[in-house]
């Protein structure tokens, strides 16, 4: 997407040469994958086998052990999840994946955040006691708290936490934690959303019940949990987690059972509301297409409403709560475009497009904003300004809530949390990762608090390149611009976050411009020395208008093929493009 104002410079991705990758690879795709790192074949093997161990994830042992007495026993088990599209995805794991391994009596909560906020907190706690469960299961949540799992434990109630959240200092006393970013957790991949750790917990729960012979005992049938890798991949992918290896095994084996039909209800049915095409479907579609609906249910309502969309075996059911998503979805949109339009405002009152006046950590708050957008709002602005941002909210009793998304080089949660050493009285709480985190503070202290902020990021900014920048895999040849080559890109890997889709740039004569929709050029593209014409396509446009009649641009793309009544043409993307003449 090309955003008016912002000026990148077009960095060649480098390549590893001293490596060589053995085997009969197109030379294309060697360059492309010595430059996201990969120095062996082996690494690009995406077989269900090359998954690590679960038993390398410290805590799973008693983690495991506490499982089996709870299907033993078929005690009352209660999912408490995150709303957010890995926390529903997650829960939908955890709920199907228990009963598949005999648990009986399965049920979730998941916290509305505009009335409890993050996490299992004492008044989650009081909401999950309703149901009288003998234990608590956190998905994608647990490792900050402390307080509700001392409430939980207080009441009688185990509590086993499963999460991926970095952890503070201190630990939930919980009865048993699995989490890749424990210290001294000895499990390769650190980047496992929630909804991987979960599926590694069920991986281990079921190895055991086979070793003691629980199947045959109990005549019950072992379960092919590959089942749950529909639900693994979206909720991977939406959470936006690098891509290292075990990740783009999960998310490549839940898209082939998507591509051939073999995924549950809910998830095709948010397949079909998105318009996508369930036999050609990729990552980018989870996580542009479908997630955003999936969350749309926590941003603007309770996101019971997607739990029950993925649990739905009912097709019918499914697509109707699938609808209803979508509607909430166009909803968020309009939310975020009128938040956009006001953030950009009080930047341009601020001077803070000068980059002169830009403080190094922006925060920005508004009455008037809705709770479930900030996160949006905060990258958008985020990619606006190329700083760390955080968006605040009102969040009831003079409390506010705050949003961080930050850029490569800043650590947003450590940032959080000198904020926090160095004042603190400062913050009521905050969690997260490197590159997103959440926070609440007083009103009172939103001034004190943005100013830290900028003093802190101002701190780590002076070793980090500010200079806007978009990485390309270098030059196509018009003979490689072909369905042949656009297929090899597609379907030899798993791109995502840290491994990302192959990007080329070059110089073009434009043909042809128009606007289609709203916001989207449409563009008719030749090499300036060439006969071949391609096909373009950039995506919301900032004032679409002001780009027609172009004669020569440099862009940056994507090489894809556009179907359309069964007929498949190479198009290009255009992530980014420049006027020449």
């Amino acid at each position: 997407m090309y955003s008016q104002g912002i000026k990148k410079t077009i960095v060649l991705r480098p390549v590893k040469k001293k490596h060589a990758l053995q085997g009969n690879l197109h030379p294309l795709l060697e360059r492309i994958f010595l430059a996201r790192g990969i120095t062996s074949e082996l690494e690009l093997d995406r077989t269900l086998a090359k998954l690590p161990s679960p038993w390398l994830l410290s805590g799973m042992e008693e983690m495991v052990e506490h499982l089996i007495v709870a299907i033993n026993e078929q005690q009352k088990i209660c999912i408490v999840a995150d709303f957010d599209a890995d926390g529903a995805t997650s829960c939908a794991v955890a709920i199907k994946g228990l009963q598949l391994l005999g648990a009986g009596q399965v049920t979730f909560v998941v916290p509305n955040r505009f009335e409890y906020g993050y996490g299992l907190t004492p008044e989650i706690v009081e909401l999950v006691k309703l149901q009288n469960p003998d234990v608590i299961i956190t998905v994608d949540n647990g490792i900050s708290s402390i307080d509700g799992v001392k409430a939980a434990t207080d009441s009688g109630i185990k509590v086993l936490v499963t999460d991926h959240h970095l952890p503070g200092s201190n630990l939930p006393a919980a009865t048993a934690i699995v989490n890749p970013n424990l210290l001294d957790d000895k499990f390769p991949n650190k980047s496992l959303a929630g909804v991987g750790v979960i599926f590694y917990v069920l991986l281990a729960l079921r190895s055991r019940l086979r070793d003691i012979n629980w199947f045959e005992t109990n005549q019950v049938k072992e379960p092919n949990l590959a089942q749950l890798l529909d639900y693994v991949a979206l909720g991977t992918v939406a959470d936006v987690v690098a891509l290292e290896q075990s990740n783009r095994i999960l998310v490549y084996q839940g898209l082939l059972r998507i591509r051939t039909g073999r995924c549950h209800p809910g998830l095709t049915a948010l397949v079909e509301v998105s318009g996508k095409n369930p036999q050609t479907i990729t990552a980018a579609d989870l996580g542009f297409s479908l997630g955003p609906r999936l969350n749309a249910a926590g941003r603007m309502d309770d996101m019971s409403l997607g739990i029950q969309c993925l649990l739905s075996d009912d097709p019918a059911l499914a697509k109707d709560i699938a609808l209803q998503l979508d509607e909430l979805n166009n909803d968020r949109r309009e939310v975020e475009a009128v938040m956009k339009h006001e953030a950009l405002t009080y930047l341009s009152e601020m001077k803070a497009l000068d980059e002169h006046h830009l403080p190094a950590g922006v925060c920005l708050f508004d009455a008037n904003w809705h709770q479930g957008v900030i996160g949006i709002l905060a990258s958008r602005i985020k990619d606006q300004v190329h700083r760390p941002v955080i968006a605040f909210a009102p969040a009831g009793k003079d409390l506010i809530k705050g949003s961080a998304r930050s850029i490569p080089g800043v650590h947003i949660r450590d940032v959080l949390s000198d904020i926090a050493a160095a004042h603190p009285k400062l913050l009521s709480k905050f969690g997260g990762h490197a590159m997103a985190a959440g926070l609440s503070l007083k009103m009172h202290d939103y001034p004190p608090f943005a100013l830290a902020f900028d003093e802190m990021v101002s701190k780590r900014l002076a070793s980090v390149d500010l200079e806007q920048k978009i990485l390309s895999d270098g030059e196509l040849a018009e003979q490689e611009m072909t369905i042949e080559i656009a297929d090899l890109l597609q379907n030899s890997a798993t791109w995502g976050q840290e491994f990302p889709e192959p990007l080329f740039d070059g110089v073009f004569d434009v043909i042809q411009s128009r606007i289609v929709g709203q916001r989207h050029l449409k563009l008719v593209l030749r090499k300036p020395v060439g006969d071949l014409v391609i096909d373009a396509i950039a995506f919301f446009v900032d004032r679409p208008e002001h780009w027609l009649g172009l004669r020569q641009i440099k862009a940056v793309y994507k090489l894809d093929i556009n179907e359309f009544r069964g007929n498949r043409t190479v198009q290009f993307i255009v992530q980014y493009f420049e006027k020449i003449a």
